[in-house]
């Protein structure tokens, strides 16, 4: 009776054990990132540094790194070394919080702090050339680790807010980021697919634009499509979407510099 018992309690153990260990599985991941909602043609195009035009940006991003600038008359390399090593990893845990700003950074902000700082020289143009360029040599560093967006927790109202504004119906349209990438990914809107906007691939190649494009330029483009009154370049409204889409594509891959329809 007792060998019985203990066979029981045995079995309950294991089925106890089993069922706990498939509630933990979440099953397949249901997250897509841009790419895999592109034409076979785009993703070749993608995946072959040759034929990717993002690159041109990257060589123009690597001589960038190497160029002394400014009062001080350093360069990136001079402080940071080789891109390859120091770089690793840094573009997928941005946006970061600023101990001096105060508030969170995106990657553009932090390059643009440390020329200001370090090399005592001006910002880049806001989206223009060299900003692209020197963003995407830094993106690169970081392809195909997954996106680590920082659990400071001073981050927290920002990623707050920023999910508050994924999800708030704005412009003439009356139309939430949610309701597009969420409700609607996978539907066609303009001959296009309706991607799940996970920022994986930023800055990127844009064939609409016929040229390289940071996040920020995608979500104003897209503020504008529903009639809405876009933000400024690098407005805390924008950084904070950002940072919540991080959050949202926290362990995807990063494949920057992508291409896009």
């Amino acid at each position: 009776m007792r060998a019985a018992l203990t066979t029981l309690a045995l079995v309950a153990v294991a089925a106890a054990a089993a069922n706990g260990a498939a509630a933990a599985d979440p099953g397949p991941d249901p997250r897509r990132s841009g790419y895999e909602f592109m034409t076979p043609q785009v993703q070749s195009m993608q995946r072959d540094d040759a034929a990717n035009p993002a690159m041109l940006a990257v060589q123009d991003g690597a001589a960038l790194w190497e160029r002394a600038a400014g009062a001080s008359n350093k360069s990136c390399a001079n402080c940071h070394g080789a891109a390859a090593t120091s770089m690793r990893g840094v573009a997928a845990r941005y946006p970061a919080f600023d101990a001096a700003a105060r508030r969170p950074f995106d990657l553009r902000q932090r390059i643009d702090a440390c020329r200001v700082n370090h090399q005592q020289a001006a910002p880049f143009a806001t989206e223009g050339v060299e900003q692209l360029a020197i963003e995407s040599f830094v993106a690169l560093q970081s392809r195909g680790l997954a996106v680590a967006p920082p659990g400071d927790m001073r981050l927290r109202p920002a990623v707050e807010r920023g999910a508050r504004l994924f999800n708030q119906r704005i412009g003439q349209l009356d139309f939430s980021c949610a309701q597009c990438h969420e409700d609607h990914a996978g539907q066609r809107l303009a001959g296009s697919t309706i991607p799940q906007a996970h920022p994986t691939g930023y800055p990127l190649y844009r064939l609409e634009w016929q040229g390289m494009g940071s996040l920020q330029r995608r979500l104003r483009s897209c503020m504008t499509g529903v009639r809405a009154e876009p933000f400024a370049y690098g407005a805390p409204e924008l950084v904070e979407l950002e940072l919540y889409l991080a959050r949202r594509a926290a362990g995807m891959a990063m494949d920057a510099p992508a291409v896009r329809p």
